[in-house]
């Protein structure tokens, strides 16, 4: 049986089904910018029956005049198992709850200052995202969000080197910056001795 995979998507392994996926994704979001959600949904819906009973109706009539094979067209999708196991759901449903739980519990901690350095860091995110909100709204950012889902990874994967190499360096530098401040709250003394029990080595 078939199976869709998200990863396949994501690196457009499949172009016709990729393009398709990405196309239908970015033109509903645009439309929401001129019409409403339950518009564009009916719309959309409506786009695709219309094709799809125009297509099954095209092959009822070859199969009635014995041109076609009486094969349904859409039988590859029909034949698609998006089932789920008892045991698969299962596990999805715990990964879940899991995840909420914890989502949760990070949340409680940031918001009652649980830990001072990580709640202020959050406050700083969320004043930054405060100008974020005037320059656009959360649609514009959703799009721009699937567009770079659809386009980071196929190039990250065809510039894996020199992006790595890239990301290395600035890593780097942030070590860098990191070590000298903490020197520099430690009262400025030179670095600590790496060899065991600070032991220098002779010199000659």
């Amino acid at each position: 049986m078939a199976n869709i995979n998200v990863m396949d998507l994501i690196y457009w392994k499949d172009t016709e089904r990729t393009g398709m996926v990405f196309t239908g994704l970015v033109v509903g979001l645009l439309s929401l910018f001129q019409l409403s959600i339950i518009t564009v949904i009916s719309t959309i819906s409506l786009g695709v029956l219309c094709f799809t009973v125009s297509v099954s109706l095209y092959y009822k009539i070859l199969q009635v005049l014995n041109m076609g094979d009486g094969v349904h067209p859409f039988k590859a999708y029909l034949d698609l198992d998006i089932s789920f196991s008892g045991e698969l759901a299962d596990q999805y449903t715990q990964k879940t709850i899991v995840t909420v739980v914890s989502a949760a519990n990070s949340l409680k901690n940031l918001f009652l200052v649980g830990n001072l350095f990580d709640s202020l860091k959050l406050l700083a995110l969320m004043y930054l995202v405060t100008f974020l909100g005037v320059l656009c709204n959360g649609l514009t950012v959703l799009i721009i969000a699937v567009i770079t889902l659809f386009s980071l990874p196929l190039f990250y994967r065809q510039h894996q080197a020199k992006v790595d190499g890239f990301f290395a360096g600035i890593q780097a530098k942030i070590d860098n910056v990191k070590d000298i401040l903490h020197r520099i709250a430690q009262g400025g003394g030179p670095t600590p001795d790496p060899t065991p029990g600070g032991a220098k080595p002779k010199t000659q």
